[in-house]
């Protein structure tokens, strides 16, 4: 089995000393998780600084270095905490030089419709990431629908989150589009098995969690990709 590895997120090198705070950086704990066995990527570019960015030129160089190693989908987010060179969003995506091959779009942001539109003008497939009810539902609403190559059902770092997620993914799932499904902080390894139990695709790495299921601490995301293979993490593709 395989799954999707999100590299960094937005945490920080003081959280966990496998974070990447460097373009070359990720690219090498890219380049581990895809040996691990990884088959897809999410990242999260940063300015020099270390805030999360959608900047072009940051886009490109951090996207630029994991393409050098890896040879693996790579994705960004497009989170609205994301520095854009005082622009908005959707500006920021139109300036981009090196294109991501997908973004995630958090449905319950305000811009997600026009982020969402931005992408697929630039021929970047969108993930929609769907945290509760009210977003499964307003994306189903939604003309987007037609166009999300994948859903992310993303379950709050809370504990007995399956419940919730079984919801969900009961609400998605008769639109037919693939679903990943995956948790964070103490959700993470619960929802990584419910995932397996429902044959929906998962992800995991730093930018959900920093320990194993049963708590160990972990070197990097080449670990947490191997602990989930074992479990039956699936593909997201």
């Amino acid at each position: 089995m395989r799954l999707q590895c999100c590299v960094n997120g937005s945490r920080d090198v003081e959280e966990h000393p496998g974070v990447a705070r460097t373009p070359r950086e990720c690219a090498e704990q890219a380049a581990r998780a895809v040996q691990a066995g990884a088959v897809d990527l999410h990242v999260h570019p940063r300015t020099a600084d270390g805030r999360d960015s959608l900047a072009a030129d940051d886009v490109a160089t951090w996207v630029g270095a994991v393409r050098e190693r890896v040879d693996v989908p790579v994705g960004v987010t497009t989170g609205a905490w994301a520095w854009t060179g005082c622009r908005s969003a959707v500006a920021a995506i139109a300036d981009w030089q090196v294109l991501p091959d997908h973004a995630s779009v958090n449905w319950h942001e305000p811009q997600a419709e026009p982020v969402c539109e931005a992408l697929h003008t630039r021929g970047i497939a969108i993930n929609a990431g769907l945290w509760t009810a009210a977003d499964a539902e307003r994306w189903l609403a939604s003309p987007w629908r037609e166009h999300t190559a994948l859903v992310l059902l993303e379950l709050a770092d809370l504990p007995d989150q399956e419940e919730a997620a079984v919801q969900l993914l009961e609400l998605v799932a008769p639109s037919g589009v693939p679903v990943l499904m995956h948790g964070e902080g103490r959700s993470t390894w619960p929802i990584i098995d419910l995932a397996v139990a429902r044959g929906v695709a998962s992800r995991i790495g730093l930018e959900d969690v920093l320990e194993g299921p049963d708590g160990e601490l972990v070197a990097d995301n080449a670990a947490l990709v191997g602990l989930a293979l074992r479990r039956g993490a699936r593909t997201p593709y």
